[in-house]
C-alpha cells in the first residue's frame, strides 16, 4: 500500500435519497478494500468529534440555498466551512463558493456564455434574464435581445424539484404566464436528443437521453407547454414531448474533441470536481450547444463512476502527500542555508588544478542564492522526491 494511503478517511455528507440514487454503499465498499476508511457525516454533531478527515465527499446544495435565508442551515454551513479552513490539507468535494454559481441559472449561464466567448467549439443559445416584470416588459426584452421563439422557460433556482418546473412558449401570449424571477432562451432543434456529459476530475462520461422534439420555429398560436424535465430526460421517460413528428435520422453525437474542450473550459471556470453539462446539437447547423450545467449530478448511465471518483481522490492525495514532502524539503534546505559555516584552509586551485585557471574559477566559483535556489527547486528536490 502507498505511504500516501495508510490510515486516510473519507468522510461523506449525502442525503438519503442522493445515497439510494447513487447505490452509495458500493463505494463505501470499493474504498475499504483499498484501505481508506469511510464515515459518514452527521450534521447534527460537531465535525471536530467526527474527523479528522483528508477527504470529505458532500452535495449540501440544499443547505446553501436555504442558508441565504434560514438561520440554521446558515450556521450549518458557517460550521461546516470554519472546519474546512481551520485544516488547509483536507480536500473538499467540491468547495462552497465553486458550487454556489451553479445553484443560479443567471450565473452559471453566464459562464456557458463565457465559455462561448473564449471557445467557438460549443456555443450558448440567446437568453435574457427576468428578474421582474409584466408579459410586456419580458416581450420588449426578448426583442431587444434578438430572441426567437419558441422560447423555453426556466426557473432562476437551478436546484430541488421547483427547477425541473420548465414551461415552452409560443408566443407574446404565452408571455403573460411567465413567473419572475425565471430565465427566457430561444428553444434549438435538436431530433430530441440530449447528451449528458458527466465529470469526475479529468475524467467524463458522455451518455445519451431522450429530450423535446423539435418546434417549427417562430412564432405561432400554440398554447405553452407547462413539462418538467425530470419526465422527459430521464433514461425510463417516455412523454409525447420526445416523440418526433416526422422520421428523422438520430443526430450525431458531439465529437470527443469539442466535448473535451468544454469539458476542460468549464473544469477551469468553475474550479469543481464533480459536475455535468448538457449538450445538443443543432439540427440545422450541426453545432454543439450547452445548455445547462450543474454540480454533483446523478451520473445514471455511468457504470465507472464509483472507480472514476476513487481514482480521481487518489490522485488529490497523492498530490497533497508529494506537496507536503516538497514543503518540508524546502525548510530543511533553506534552515541548511542559514547555518553559520565553518572556514577551512584550502590550497589554491591555481597550484593543484591542471585545468586553466579560468576554467577553473568559472566552473566552482561561488554560486548566488538564487542560482543555488533555482538548481535545489528544479534539478535537486525532483530527484529527493522520487526516491520517498
Amino acid at each position: 500500500m502507498p505511504s500516501w494511503r495508510k490510515g486516510k478517511r473519507i468522510g461523506y455528507c449525502l442525503n438519503d435519497k442522493k445515497k439510494k440514487k447513487l447505490n452509495f454503499q458500493g463505494f463505501e465498499d470499493l474504498c475499504r478494500k483499498r484501505g481508506y476508511e469511510v464515515i459518514e457525516i452527521d450534521l447534527a454533531k460537531p465535525l471536530h468529534e467526527q474527523g479528522p478527515f483528508d477527504v470529505i465527499i458532500h452535495k449540501l446544495s440544499d443547505l446553501i440555498l436555504e442558508s441565504g435565508y434560514d438561520s440554521q442551515s446558515h450556521q450549518l454551513i458557517h460550521d461546516f466551512q470554519t472546519y474546512v479552513e481551520t485544516y488547509s490539507s483536507l480536500i473538499l468535494l467540491d468547495p462552497f463558493p465553486a458550487v454556489r454559481p451553479l445553484l443560479d441559472r443567471f450565473e452559471s449561464y453566464r459562464l456557458l456564455q463565457d465559455l462561448q466567448d473564449q471557445d467557438s467549439c460549443i456555443f450558448s443559445p440567446p437568453y435574457v434574464e427576468l428578474n421582474s416584470g409584466t408579459g410586456r416588459e419580458a416581450a420588449a426584452r426578448i426583442r431587444e435581445q434578438g430572441l426567437t421563439f419558441p422560447l423555453i422557460c426556466k426557473t432562476r433556482v437551478a436546484h430541488g424539484p421547483s427547477s425541473h418546473e420548465m414551461a415552452l412558449i409560443f408566443n407574446e401570449e404565452g408571455l403573460r404566464e411567465v413567473s419572475a424571477p425565471c430565465l427566457l432562451q430561444s428553444f434549438i432543434n435538436h431530433d430530441a436528443v440530449l447528451f449528458k456529459v458527466f465529470v469526475v476530475g479529468s475524467s467524463h462520461f458522455v451518455v445519451r437521453r431522450p429530450s423535446l422534439k423539435n418546434f417549427p420555429p417562430g412564432e405561432s398560436a400554440r398554447k405553452s407547454i407547462f413539462f418538467n424535465s425530470c419526465s422527459v430526460s430521464k433514461p425510463e421517460s417516455c412523454s409525447r414531448l420526445t416523440e418526433l413528428d416526422e422520421a428523422t435520422l438520430e443526430p450525431t453525437p458531439p465529437s470527443d474533441n469539442v466535448v473535451g474542450r468544454a469539458v476542460r473550459g468549464l473544469r477551469s471556470a468553475l474550479g469543481l470536481s464533480l459536475f455535468g453539462v448538457d449538450l445538443i446539437v443543432e439540427k440545422q447547423t450541426g453545432r454543439c450547444a450547452a445548455i445547462d450545467v450543474n454540480a454533483f449530478p446523478g451520473y445514471e448511465g455511468v457504470p465507472e463512476f464509483f472507480s472514476a471518483l476513487l481514482n480521481h481522490i487518489e490522485t488529490l492525495l497523492e498530490s497533497h502527500e508529494q506537496a507536503a514532502r516538497a514543503r518540508v524539503l524546502v525548510a530543511e534546505y533553506s534552515l541548511h542555508q542559514r547555518a553559520p559555516h565553518v572556514d577551512t584552509a584550502q590550497e589554491s586551485t591555481h597550484d593543484t588544478d591542471p585545468r586553466a585557471p579560468w576554467l577553473a574559477n568559472s566552473l566552482e566559483g561561488p554560486k548566488s542564492a538564487a542560482a543555488e535556489s533555482s538548481f535545489f527547486t528544479f534539478a535537486v528536490l525532483p530527484a529527493m522526491l522520487s526516491r520517498h
